[in-house]
C-alpha cells in the first residue's frame, strides 16, 4: 500500500476514537509518515483566568500531530517523553498551525519537533516529544 495512503487509512481510524482532537477542531491540512500539518481555532472555552488559550490547548495540539505523524508508519507508537515551551501568548479567534517533523526513527522509538504558529506567523509554541514504536501493526 501506498505510504500516504496508509498514513491516511490509520489517521482516519485514529480520529474517529480521538474524542478531543474532535473537541479541539483539529483540520488536517497534511499528512505524511513522519510528518503532519494541523490546524485549529482558538475558541472561547478553551481561555485560562488570563483570558488567553491554556497551555494544555496547546500541548495537546502539539500532541495530536505527534500521534499522528509518528502513527502513519502502521506500528503502533504511544507517547513517552513531551516539553513543551511556549514564546508567546494565544488569544480567542487566533487560528493555529502546528507541523510535526520527525527527528530520528528507530526500531524502538521516534522523535520529533513541533512548532505551533499563528495566523500572523507568529511561533507560539515548541514542542518536543518521543514515542514508543509498539510491536503492534496498525489493522486497516
Amino acid at each position: 500500500m501506498e505510504n500516504n495512503l496508509l498514513a491516511k487509512k490509520i489517521v482516519d481510524k485514529m480520529l474517529v476514537e480521538d474524542k478531543f482532537s474532535q473537541w479541539l477542531g483539529i483540520e488536517m491540512v497534511l499528512l505524511e509518515q513522519g510528518r503532519c500539518i494541523l490546524k485549529m481555532k482558538i475558541r472561547d472555552e478553551m481561555v485560562n483566568g488570563f483570558k488567553i488559550a491554556h497551555g494544555g490547548i496547546a500541548f495537546s495540539f502539539a500532541d495530536s500531530a505527534l500521534a499522528f505523524a509518528s502513527n502513519a508508519y502502521g506500528r503502533l507508537s504511544v507517547a513517552l517523553e513531551c516539553s513543551i515551551s511556549f514564546a508567546i501568548a494565544v488569544n480567542i479567534n487566533d487560528v493555529l498551525i502546528c507541523e510535526a517533523r520527525e527527528l530520528s526513527l528507530t526500531n524502538k522509538t521516534g522523535t520529533y519537533h513541533i512548532e505551533i504558529s499563528n495566523q500572523k506567523n507568529e511561533k507560539v509554541a515548541f514542542f518536543k516529544g518521543t514515542v514508543y514504536r509498539t510491536g503492534k501493526e496498525w489493522e486497516v
